[in-house]
This record gives C-alpha cells, structure tokens and sequence, in this order.
C-alpha cells in the first residue's frame, strides 16, 4: 500500500500548514517553522509528509492575467458550458481528454444537472478562441451544444481550498 493510499489523520498544526501554504508558499521552511512555532526539521517532515500523501499537489506561481494582458496585449477569457449527445462513460472520457490536453483550457469540470462540462479558458485573443473551439466543440461529433461567456472583469480568484473553520484561525 502506498503512502498516499495509507489512512492518516490530519491534526490542528497539519491544516494550519496547509493553510499557510495555499496562501503563500513562497515562505521558506525556516519561515513557516516560526510562523508555528516548530523546529525547522518538524515542519519539513510535515509538509514533505502532506506532499507524500498527496494532499499537497503541486507548487505553482499564479499570474495576474490582466496585468499580463497589459504587458502583452492579449487576454481573453471564457467559460463554456458543454452538452454532449451521448453521456456514456467513454464518450466524457473522451471529451474530457481531449479538453484537459489543451493549455488554454484552464479548468475542466464535468457538472450535472445541466451541461455535461464547464471549462475556464485563456486565451490570447478571439481568433486563437474560434480555432480552440474548432479543435474542441466543431470537430468533436459528440458536442451537441456550446454556450460561451467571455469574461469582462475577473471581481476574485482563488486558489485556496477551506481547510480552517473561520473561527479556528
């Protein structure tokens, strides 16, 4: 059995860690160490234990995409609703792969009730959106119906998953 499929409970200093790090995890070991009070050591057997467990899945930079559209001079953004005609599991295994192969879908959910799919894209601008939709709603037989919205102001995003009771922090 691997770590990550082997049961563990999560205690009080776990979720504060996780926590921290959702919100920045540029802090340095010795940083979130005294951040909680912990030894250096601990706290890196902590969080490496919560990468192993898989609860902590990657570590990434997120990019303000309105400050990179300045830069650029691009940036559309868009989420779509997606109908297939057929919902069998092979056929939205096979739209979903199709989609999450493609950087500009940013993220892909299959939802019900409703459409069977919401994707978030980014893309440079609209040609680069109408060849995207070309790939992955005109070519694709399976896709009965698309309902595009272009995004005009982004009011929050987050990447952060609650792990705290708002009263615990």
């Amino acid at each position: 059995m691997k770590e990550k499929d082997t049961p563990y409970t999560l205690d009080e200093m776990d979720l504060q860690l996780l926590d921290t790090l959702q919100r920045d995890a540029s802090l340095s070991n010795q940083a979130l160490a005294e951040r909680w009070n912990l030894s250096p050591p601990t706290c890196l057997r902590r969080v490496r234990r919560l990468q192993t467990l898989g609860l902590i899945e990657r570590t990434v930079a997120l990019v303000q995409p309105e400050r990179l559209a300045q830069q650029l001079g691009h940036g559309l953004q868009a989420l779509v609703e997606i109908t297939l005609d057929h919902q069998d599991a092979e056929s939205l295994d096979a739209f979903e792969a199709l989609a999450v192969a493609e950087d500009a879908v940013q993220q892909c959910w299959r939802v019900a009730p409703g459409p069977d799919f919401m994707l978030v894209l980014h893309c440079w601008d609209m040609p680069a959106y109408l060849a995207l939709s070309q790939r992955l709603f005109s070519q694709h037989a399976n896709v009965r119906n698309v309902k595009a919205f272009f995004a005009t102001k982004r009011a929050k995003f987050s990447s952060l998953v609650p792990v705290l009771d708002a009263t615990r922090k």
